[in-house]
């Protein structure tokens, strides 16, 4: 099934000489469709300008019914942020495909990505490929529970910027730095500025940005893109509008 978008997914994710965005990342796990779309819906208005789907660890069924809903809610590129291979949806604009280069657990290196490879073709999805780097952020995530991988330490910044710079020579779109759903420390800026500074490629940050201070912060620091999610679930959407204000306002 293709995908009528117009550009490729990395294009309409970063658009030329745009400022800094606020992506919204929403856990099917944690809410019913229905009430996953409401909330998108209040994101885009509040002006995110990207809205992720997916979770490490997703217990129920029902995940196309949420991506469908959320879709069906919003004109903003709805995108899979996938734990897993069988978090693949025909509904979405597109996917986050994804190695967790920071870990060396071969299933979440390669293997999840050979299964949902085909699945991805077959469908159609557009997708950016995204090296995926857990930072250590003062507590255990759930990322990194399930892939059974160690974090990089917050306080040796070169061991991202080395995995960083590997991903851009293996051709990777994209670099995450995540510091995990329900993050105590977010990843630190300085480790943002250095990995920016290393690869041409765009740099996302996410995991514990819970307030507009922070997500512009790491929007200074060179962060493309700053997920949020944690910050919504807990207080609802109105810190979004906040959020998006203060990073489209920054000169980077």
């Amino acid at each position: 099934m293709d995908k009528p978008l117009v550009g490729s997914l990395k294009d309409r994710l970063f658009p030329p000489n745009a400022p800094p965005a606020i992506w919204l990342l929403l856990d099917p796990d944690h809410d019913e469709p229905e009430a996953l779309a409401e909330t998108a819906a209040k994101a885009e208005e509040a002006g995110v300008k990207a809205i992720l789907v997916g979770g490490s660890f997703i217990a129920h069924d029902g995940f196309d019914d949420a991506v469908k809903a959320i879709k069906g809610q919003v004109r903003i590129p709805v995108v899979l942020f996938p734990g897993g291979s069988r978090q693949v949806s025909k509904y979405a604009d597109g996917i986050l495909f994804m190695s967790l280069l920071s870990g060396r657990n071969p299933q979440y290196l390669i293997g999840e990505q050979v299964m949902a490879a085909p699945i991805i073709k077959k469908l159609g999805l557009s997708h950016l490929s995204m090296a995926y780097l857990l930072i250590e952020s003062g507590v255990v995530t759930s990322a990194g529970f399930v892939s059974d991988t160690r974090p990089i330490p917050r306080d040796k910044p070169k061991f991202a910027v080395a995995h960083a710079m590997a991903a851009e020579l293996f051709g990777m779109q994209a670099v995450y730095l995540e510091a995990g759903s329900g993050a105590k420390l977010a990843v630190p800026e300085e480790m943002i500025r250095m990995v920016a500074k290393s690869v041409s490629i765009p740099i996302i940050a996410g995991g514990g940005i819970t307030t507009p201070e922070l997500a512009a912060k790491a929007a200074t620091a060179g962060a493309r893109a700053i997920v949020v999610g944690t910050a919504v679930e807990k207080g609802g959407a109105g810190v979004l509008r906040e959020m998006v204000e203060a990073v489209e306002t920054l000169e980077c």
